[in-house]
């Protein structure tokens, strides 16, 4: 559930406001009352003075809709982290899932690259480069860590990129021609160092030492800041805050308590542009080239920059068809409230449909202390996959990365779940059911039938019999490690009932062969499913695996990771491969 360390929403398609302007709050309605108003009854049953969120011209076309999952898009102004890597990889995950079930699946990540003058213009000085340059180098690191990892990404955008301006140009235009966005004054704490303007939260009072005399400075960077005065463009975050709260009572899951403390509190308008004038690494905005767009419109919009947006005529038509609404947007915890506040506030004045779900997990620390580049603990994922290998890193963010309490990172304990999990259980079953001391002809014995079952082999049987739900409903709630969990709890119970059954003592004797295959085939099958429902997490192994047991690359889908569902009619002229360990030996 999303609390204040977050988890998960569930949205509702929305409806845009006519094209009329007038400042009466909106609502959206219930399910039950889209419902009635899609058959020609649409009755709100609320006072005259609200407004429903009427159908957008820019609404996308669902059919042949894809899965479509995004990721942050990643600030430039430092190297990738790990939990970078964690929000990319938990993703990627996801879609391969969802790809496993049969449906095309659109992952979309990339690098935000606009934002403060400290950060890009002044960076890129210091490097005696232009900005540009500055951000094609970092965003070619982040992409090189993705490539490296595996990530299955369908686009990887930059906000620098021109069809990304085109978007952007035009969410803007929509919320300036309805309104939405106009010119005012932004007063704030404003930080010359910084180049940030800070909440009066994000401020404390200090006192000169030598002097007595009182000044302020940010709470985050220590900075001196000033009250400060300015022409800003702004948009009308005020007018939503009854629609934000509306669409969080319409959602069934969860308590949202941190993004409700946030609305009850009240919204303010939002700045959206700065002044050229101190700010010339960005979108102009249109028709004023004295102010460049701010981070947030800018860096939001790329979710729909990746569809096609915006979505015009037949070939406009076509391209809705990329994706939106997205299915699940994939953030940390530290940026819920652009994603759960601005950016539905965004979509409902532009009439888009908000996203399905907003996923936000927790981070990562070391020795439980939050990572800082300033303490020096930062976990590089390029070191970490060097050491212990792609697939690794990607299991130990799914099994130990959680969507409400940090998890610690240390070599220690991803070393810990090498051992245990991937090569003393995986890796175990895997030679355990290959060994050619038992099964020198090689074959996949034939499965026992359903009144044949011998008792000892009970327990694993229904565990094979449960285990794809159980991932299943742990997957679509985003819960990699509860489904993690399930498959190696299964492995353990195979592990345990080939080490009960001893057939290595059995087969010595002609007559207990039916036993010993019994056995072998339980090895096999369960070494079969779990690597069948771990492809989205490490699949280069489990392909590996697969290819080792046999397995066809038409047997891998979600249909065949059922119990006896294995191996077509011909099973018993396949043929298992032998080979060393599939987990070796961490080097010490």
């Amino acid at each position: 559930m999303l609390n204040t360390t977050a988890s998960f929403l569930r949205c509702v398609p929305l409806y845009t406001r006519p094209r009329t302007l007038h400042s009466s709050p909106a609502y959206f309605p219930s399910l039950a009352a889209l419902a009635r108003r899609q058959l020609g009854a649409f009755q709100t049953g609320l006072p005259a003075s609200y407004s429903t969120f009427g159908v957008s011209e820019h609404a996308a076309v669902s059919t042949n809709k894809p899965y479509y999952i995004t990721t942050p898009i990643f600030y430039v102004n430092a190297v990738p982290h790990i939990g970078h890597l964690h929000s990319v990889v938990l993703a990627d995950t996801l879609k391969r899932f969802q790809e496993m079930k049969g449906r095309k699946g659109l992952l979309s990540t990339g690098t935000d690259e606009h934002g403060l003058k400290a950060s890009i213009q002044q960076a890129a000085a210091a490097a005696e480069v232009s900005e540009k340059e500055l951000c094609d180098r970092v965003s070619q690191r982040f992409k090189a860590l993705f490539d490296a990892a595996n990530i299955s990404y369908t686009t990887f955008i930059r906000t620098t990129d021109m069809n990304h301006a085109v978007a952007v140009k035009e969410m803007w235009n929509d919320l300036w021609n309805k309104g939405y966005i106009y010119k005012g004054q932004h007063e704030g704490w404003y930080s010359v160092s910084d180049e940030a303007f800070y909440a009066s939260t994000q401020v404390e009072e200090k006192t000169d030492e030598k002097t007595g005399e009182k000044y302020h400075v940010s709470i985050e960077t220590g900075k001196a800041v000033e009250w400060t005065t300015e022409e800003n463009y702004k948009f009308k975050l005020s007018e939503f805050t009854e629609p934000l709260l509306n669409w969080l009572d319409k959602n069934p899951e969860g308590k949202y308590n941190e993004v409700r403390e946030w609305l009850q509190q009240g919204l303010s308008d939002l700045s959206v542009s700065r002044p050229r004038s101190r700010l010339t690494w960005g979108i102009p905005i249109p028709g004023d080239d004295s102010h460049v767009m701010y981070v947030w419109m800018d860096a939001l919009t790329n979710y729909l920059t990746v569809t096609g947006y915006p979505w015009r005529g037949i070939m406009g038509a076509q391209k809705a068809t990329g994706g939106w609404p997205a299915d699940a947007q994939i953030v940390g915890k530290d940026i819920l409230r652009f994603h759960a506040v601005y950016w539905p506030a965004f979509l409902m004045a532009a009439g888009l449909e908000l996203p399905k779900k907003i996923v936000a997990h927790a981070h990562w620390t070391q020795s439980k202390m939050k990572m800082s580049k300033s303490i020096g603990n930062v976990v590089d994922p390029f070191t970490a996959m060097e050491e212990f290998g792609t697939d690794t890193i990607r299991f130990y963010l799914m099994n130990d990365g959680g969507l409400s309490d940090d998890a610690d990172y240390s070599s220690e304990l991803v070393a810990g779940r090498y051992r245990k999990l991937l090569a003393g259980q995986l890796g175990n079953l895997l030679s355990r059911s290959t060994s050619l001391a038992l099964n020198p002809s090689k074959k996949v014995p034939s499965p026992p039938s359903e009144g044949n079952i011998h008792p000892d082999d009970l327990a694993l049987w229904n565990k094979l019999k449960e285990l794809p739900e159980k991932v299943d409903q742990s997957m679509t709630q985003f819960r990699t490690t509860q489904a993690t969990h399930h498959i190696f709890d299964m492995l353990a119970e195979a592990n345990a009932n080939f080490s009960h059954g001893e057939p290595w003592k059995l087969v010595k004797d002609p007559s207990n062969k039916e036993r010993v295959d019994q056995l072998i085939w339980n090895a096999l099958e369960s070494t079969r499913m779990a690597a069948l429902l771990l492809q989205p997490i490490i699949p280069t192994k489990s392909s590996e695996i697969l290819d080792q047991l046999g397995v066809r690359g038409d047997e891998r889908s979600w249909e065949h990771a059922q119990r006896g569902r294995g191996w077509a009619a011909d099973q018993e002229a396949r043929s298992v491969a032998t080979g060393g360990p599939m987990f070796p030996p961490l080097k010490k």
